[in-house]
């Protein structure tokens, strides 16, 4: 019952919505209008969020986001523990944040149980590159970058500039 309960308050009106909005231009006011239309169907939304198409809540009621965050076209937030997203975040375009993995029954991944559930955090200021994958676990420190194409598996301290498969330490910004 419960599991109903939360598709029916969070995640099925956030799916109609996003869906709906789809076909609008990615253009920073109808970001901001399907920032506005998705918010009520968050766990917690601050002011100035920003959409962009083909962007999936799984879970939504796990999500929690600032104030003055970007999310880019075709981003996939997979929320089975919470996802708690700072102020000003920036997210490229097909980022992947997951708070779970897969086991393995009857040799099979498609018939394990999710496994591994921890909570993702992500740092104010930070800025997710495209295509970059966020796993379970994850304390972005604040102003943290995460290259295009990398695969965090590890929480960073603040100002980390982390990049590759797994990322690791670049170096650390300038933050003057």
């Amino acid at each position: 019952m419960k599991n109903l309960l939360r598709l029916l308050r969070y995640d099925w009106p956030l799916h109609f919505v996003l869906t709906l909005t789809n076909w609008f231009p990615d253009n920073i006011s109808l970001l901001r209008f399907r920032g506005i239309l998705a918010a009520p169907f968050l766990k917690k939304a601050g002011r100035n969020i920003k959409i962009g198409r083909d962007v999936t809540f799984y879970n939504a009621s796990n999500v929690s986001i600032g104030n003055d965050v970007y999310i880019a076209k075709g981003c996939w937030f997979s929320a089975g523990e919470e996802i708690i997203i700072g102020n000003k975040i920036l997210f490229g375009p097909y980022v992947v944040v997951v708070t779970g993995n897969h086991s393995i029954k009857n040799g099979s991944y498609y018939e394990g149980p999710p496994v591994g559930r921890k909570k993702v955090l992500i740092g104010d200021g930070s800025w997710i590159g495209a295509h970059a994958t966020v796993l379970a676990g994850v304390e972005m420190g604040a102003t943290t970058l995460l290259a295009a194409n990398s695969v965090l598996a590890q929480s960073t301290e603040p100002f980390a500039i982390m990049g590759g498969v797994p990322a690791k330490l670049i170096k650390y910004a300038d933050h003057t």
